[in-house]
C-alpha cells in the first residue's frame, strides 16, 4: 500500500492543463481566469461626486463665503459643465463628473436652498470633500485581477467596468462518473430487500458542480465483458473517469482489471488509510482514472482528498489549506491515516473540531451531521485536545 503523503503527490504529479476557452463575463462565476485583466482607463475616469448636494470652489468658503446662487445642475451621465463663477455652486448628483473649476461638494443635509440660493449650514468643511478623485483606485493600465483567480462576483463587477463582456477561463475536463454493482437500483425504483438505490453517483455529481465542473453519470452492472466495452469507450471520450466501487477484492470487484487490459497505467491501488483504503488510480495518455472504494463515505473523502486538489493544480488555482483544532481526545490504534468526521464551530477565531462518531465507512447518512474531516497521520495512536490537524471541509 501507499502512504496517503504519497498518494497524493503522485496524483498532483499526473495533473493536467485542459486549455482556455473564452466566454460571456456573466457566465464565468466560479470559473478560473487565465488572462491578466487591466484597467482599461483611470478608476474612477473622471473626478466623481461622491454625494448628492452642491459643488463649491473652497477658496469661497476659506474667504468666509457662505451662501452661494446656484448655477445649474450636474447630473450623473451628463456632460462635464463649469462653474463660471467662483462666488456660485452648482448642484451635483452622486455619480456625477465634477464640474469644472469646483472642488468641493457640500451634502444636502448641510445645506439650506431657497431661492435659488444654497447656504451652508454647517461651520467646517474640507478642501475636496465628497471627491472620489480620478486615478484614486487604479491607472490605465493597472494590473486589477491576476490569472488564476477564481471568479466571484467581486470580479464580475470589475470585468463590466473595463468592458470584459467575454473572458478566458480554463477549460473544465470532460467527466464522466459510474457507478457499480447489480445490487444498485435507480432513485426513482423501489428497491428489493437485496438491493440499495444508487446514491455514490449523485454525491459525487454534487461534489464537481461545487468546482463548476459538468458531468454525465452511467451504472454498469458487475459483468466484466460489458464492463470491459463500455470502459474502453469512455477512456477515448472524457478527460476523467470517476468510478464508484468495484475496486476491492470481491469476486465481482473487476475493475482492476480491466483497467489493466484497456492499458490504463496504475500509478497506485490501495492507500494506508481509513476510510478509502482500497483507491484505484491509474491513468492513460488522455484519461485520468480515479477508482474509489463503494461504500459512500469512503467515496466522499477520497473525491476530496484527492480529485479536489488535482482539479485546483490543473486549472491553476491556489488552494490555502485549513486546519482545526481538536475539541476532545481521539484513540486510533491502526497503522492508518484517518479522516475522522468532525462538526466545525468558530471559537474566539479558532476553527474547532468536534468528532462525530459514525458507523463506519457506509454510514452515509453521517454526513449529514457533519461539515468536515479532520486528517489524523498514522504516526500516533493517542490525539489531544487541542492539537491542530489538516481540515477538509464540506460545509
Amino acid at each position: 500500500m501507499i502512504s496517503v503523503e504519497k498518494a497524493l503527490e503522485t496524483v498532483l504529479n499526473s495533473s493536467r492543463d485542459f486549455g482556455i476557452e473564452e466566454v460571456p463575463f456573466i457566465k464565468s462565476v466560479g470559473r478560473i481566469l487565465k488572462e491578466n485583466i487591466l484597467a482599461d482607463r483611470d478608476f474612477p475616469p473622471f473626478n466623481r461626486v461622491s454625494m448628492d448636494g452642491i459643488t463649491i470652489d473652497y477658496t469661497s468658503f476659506k474667504n468666509g463665503q457662505r451662501a452661494f446662487k446656484i448655477e445649474g445642475i450636474q447630473a450623473a451621465g451628463s456632460e462635464q459643465i463649469s462653474l463660471n463663477n467662483s462666488d456660485n455652486c452648482i448642484e451635483v448628483m452622486t455619480g456625477a463628473v465634477l464640474p469644472n473649476n469646483a472642488n468641493t461638494v457640500i451634502r444636502y443635509e448641510d445645506v439650506i436652498i431657497e431661492d435659488g440660493i444654497a447656504t451652508i449650514s454647517v461651520d467646517v468643511i474640507n478642501d475636496a470633500q465628497n471627491v472620489h478623485a480620478k486615478g484614486k483606485d487604479g491607472k490605465v493600465g493597472d494590473l486589477l485581477i491576476e490569472e488564476n483567480t477564481k471568479i466571484s462576483a467581486a470580479e464580475i463587477g470589475v470585468l463590466a467596468t473595463v468592458g470584459k463582456s467575454f473572458v478566458k477561463v480554463a477549460k473544465q475536463p470532460k467527466v464522466m462518473i459510474v457507478s457499480t454493482g447489480d445490487e444498485l437500483v435507480g432513485v426513482d425504483e423501489i428497491p428489493q430487500a437485496h438491493q440499495i438505490r444508487r446514491s455514490n453517483v449523485f454525491t459525487l455529481v454534487s461534489l464537481l458542480e461545487r468546482l463548476n465542473i459538468p458531468s454525465e453519470t452511467a451504472h454498469i452492472t458487475d459483468d466484466k465483458p460489458v464492463l470491459k466495452s463500455k470502459i474502453e469507450n469512455y477512456l477515448q471520450e472524457y478527460d476523467v473517469l470517476l468510478f464508484s466501487g468495484a475496486v476491492s477484492k470481491g469476486k465481482y470487484d473487476f475493475l482492476p482489471e480491466v483497467f489493466d487490459e484497456l492499458g490504463v497505467e496504475k500509478l497506485f491501488h490501495k492507500i494506508t488509510q481509513r476510510p478509502g483504503k482500497p483507491f484505484f488510480y491509474g491513468k492513460t495518455d488522455e484519461c485520468n482514472v480515479f477508482g474509489f472504494p463503494g461504500n459512500p463515505i469512503s467515496t466522499f473523502v477520497n473525491c476530496l482528498a484527492y480529485f479536489y486538489p488535482w482539479y485546483y493544480k490543473s486549472v491553476g488555482l491556489e488552494v490555502e489549506q485549513e486546519t482545526a483544532i481538536l475539541s476532545d481526545d481521539v484513540i486510533f490504534k491502526p497503522n492508518l491515516t484517518y479522516f475522522l468526521q468532525v462538526k466545525l464551530n468558530s471559537v474566539l477565531g479558532d476553527l474547532i473540531a468536534t468528532p462525530i462518531t459514525g458507523n463506519g465507512s457506509g454510514d452515509l447518512a453521517s454526513l449529514v451531521k457533519t461539515d468536515a474531516f479532520i486528517q489524523l497521520p498514522n504516526d500516533k495512536v493517542e490525539f489531544k485536545k487541542g492539537e491542530v490537524y489538516k481540515v477538509i471541509r464540506y460545509r
